[in-house]
């Protein structure tokens, strides 16, 4: 898997990170999928130790890796595939201001079966300000700006 990882990222068709929280591993996200040209996309899947949800820790990592794709890799738009059942992936992205594009029937094998997803999307222009600047004003309103 790390062979494959590194060898995706090397041809520049991946990102990917792990999440650290207070020292140790608490997830892992992957920016895949990344297509150049007139698309300039990529997609984001991510999971979370049950230990750190609920913390902010992933709405912080998607928007660290969302702002990083928009502005330093140069992507132009983002998307996030979760399963209709999968309410905290779904609440990650609803907190970050991703908006809900619709349904893609049968989209992924998963656990023996073509499972449905939601698909959620952000493009540069829908954060010109930053999306780490825009999570951090939506979960503490009020605090001083940097």
């Amino acid at each position: 898997m790390v062979r494959h990882l590194r060898a995706e990222a090397q041809a520049g068709r991946m990102l990917p990170f792990v999440v650290d929280h207070q020292g140790r591993l608490a997830g892992q996200l992957t920016v895949a999928g990344i297509t150049w040209g007139s698309m300039c996309s990529g997609h984001i899947g991510y999971w979370v130790d049950h230990e750190v949800a609920g913390r902010g820790v992933m709405p912080t990592a998607v928007a660290l890796a969302v702002d990083h794709c928009f502005r330093t890799v140069g992507l132009h738009r983002i998307e996030v595939c979760i399963r209709p059942e999968n309410g905290p992936s779904r609440r990650v992205v609803e907190k970050l201001g991703f908006r809900e594009e619709g349904l893609r029937p049968r989209y992924l094998h998963i656990d023996g079966a073509w499972r449905d997803h939601l698909v959620y999307a952000l493009t540069t222009e829908d954060v010109p300000e930053g999306l780490l600047d825009r999570w951090h004003r939506r979960s503490r309103p009020g605090a001083p700006r940097k």
